[in-house]
């Protein structure tokens, strides 16, 4: 392991760094006491990629049918995006955004 003064390490830092991609670690030192360690992070971009892993909802992937999202919705829902279990006083609108658009984008229409 290569020893460098921080004083040194400052004025080299873009030739360290590819000393340390060739997979050279180096040992920062200030007045020959050790600070700091240089070394290449594991995984970075240039490797391979792991394959992705069923996530959070992976146990609802043979449960949900296929065409679940693709169902238009019934009255109720479509009421309830228009406010109809809206909080009392609460008049549906946003009153962070001055142009009226549709409930799911952001306020709703008048």
């Amino acid at each position: 392991m290569t020893v460098i003064r921080v004083l040194e390490a400052d004025t080299e830092l873009s030739r360290l760094i590819d000393r340390v991609e060739a997979g050279e670690e180096i040992l920062l030192a200030r007045q020959n006491a050790p600070i700091a360690k240089l070394v290449a992070v594991v995984g970075n971009s240039n490797e391979q990629q792991q394959p992705r892993r069923p996530g959070a909802l992976a146990h609802l992937r043979d449960r949900l049918p296929p065409d679940l999202f693709l169902e238009p919705m019934s009255e109720d829902e479509l009421e309830a995006c228009e406010g109809k279990y809206s909080f009392p006083g609460d008049n549906g609108k946003s009153t962070y955004c001055s142009t009226p658009m549709l409930w799911c984008g952001g306020c709703l229409t008048t």
